[in-house]
């Protein structure tokens, strides 16, 4: 019997020891946890320690931010811009970005910092980012260059951008890809340069590389460029047999230059042909089709592909719907 009252009381001891160890562990949980800062916020606080000239709160947040799965952003470096304040900013960033953590903070970090300074104009600087990154062994990729390509081919600085393929990248053993690629053949097709089209396609079939979405999308608006819309829409379809994607910009070039060339009904016949397949695709057609249609007095086409889009229910933007107010009710 005394085993048995012993083993009880121990029993009841220990109920009470786990109610009472329980309690004290509900009690410290903190049910209102500090609330996870989101992307802008980072952004934010990196321009406001900037302005301040806290480069070393800036690496802590560089830091802290991809930790917390807030990737930078396009306004991460807004505070970089072309004023007094550009090169001592970029002196700091340069001095504290090899500070980060190592690995995808830090080449991230880089990158970011290219794509500001190419938008803002400084490809120069953008280049001695380059070297920074290739000297540190920072992880200099073909994606690195992207932004420098792009700005560069933008301007039509072509012979620019193949420097920086053919000594720069080619000097730190960075192969180009489909991407880099595309913003040389957009440029060319762009300004209707067929043989620099050419040498674009030629190089890439020689390095065994396929074609993408924006491949196809310069080769649609080289075509437009040329006024060859047939050759356009046999891109096109080319596009859909291989099963690629075909972008919203790719069916305004074609909307563009069929209008551009009178061909009015071909394009109503053009969008319609593609008529529900893909609800926003069809408001950014046939509307894009109805104002220029508008614009051009061609009211007999606009009504019937407003028509179209009022019996699909699609958007209309408040000039369009006022004319079909007026001209189709």
């Amino acid at each position: 019997m005394s085993l048995l009252r012993r083993y009880v009381k121990e029993a009841t001891n220990s109920r009470f020891l786990l109610q009472s160890i329980s309690i004290r562990s509900i009690s410290t949980i903190n049910t209102n946890p500090p609330r996870r800062r989101t992307t802008t916020e980072f952004d934010n606080l990196i321009y406001e320690a900037a302005t301040s000239n806290d480069f070393e709160s800036v690496r802590r947040l560089l830091n802290t931010r991809v930790v917390n799965a807030c990737f930078n952003t396009t306004a991460t470096f807004k505070f970089l811009t072309n004023t007094a304040s550009y090169a001592s900013s970029l002196e700091n960033l340069r001095r504290v970005l090899p500070q980060t953590d190592a690995g995808y903070t830090r080449k991230h970090a880089y990158e970011t910092l290219i794509a500001r300074l190419c938008k803002l104009g400084r490809v120069d600087d953008a280049l001695v980012l380059v070297e920074d990154m290739a000297i540190g062994r920072f992880g200099l990729s073909t994606c690195t260059f992207h932004p420098i390509l792009n700005a560069l081919t933008k301007k039509s600085k072509v012979e620019e951008a193949w420097r920086v393929v053919e000594v720069v990248m080619r000097s730190h053993a960075v192969v180009m890809d489909v991407t880099g690629y595309n913003y040389f053949l957009t440029s060319f097709c762009y300004d209707g340069d067929v043989a620099g089209a050419s040498e674009v396609l030629r190089r890439m079939e020689g390095e065994g590389m396929v074609g993408d979405t924006r491949t196809y999308d310069a080769l649609v608006l080289g075509a437009c460029k040329a006024g060859k819309v047939e050759g356009a829409m046999g891109v096109l379809r080319r596009m859909e047999e291989e099963g690629l994607p075909v972008l919203y910009a790719t069916h305004a070039h074609v909307i563009g230059e069929m209008v551009e060339c009178g061909y009015y009904a071909q394009g109503v016949e053009f969008v319609m042909a593609y008529a529900g397949r893909d609800k926003r695709l069809d408001e950014e057609s046939m509307g894009s089709l109805a104002s220029k249609l508008v614009k051009r007095k061609r009211f007999k086409e606009a009504k019937m592909v407003l028509k179209e889009m009022s019996v699909r229910g699609l958007r209309m933007g408040d000039g369009l719907r006022e004319f079909y107010e007026k001209q189709c009710d």
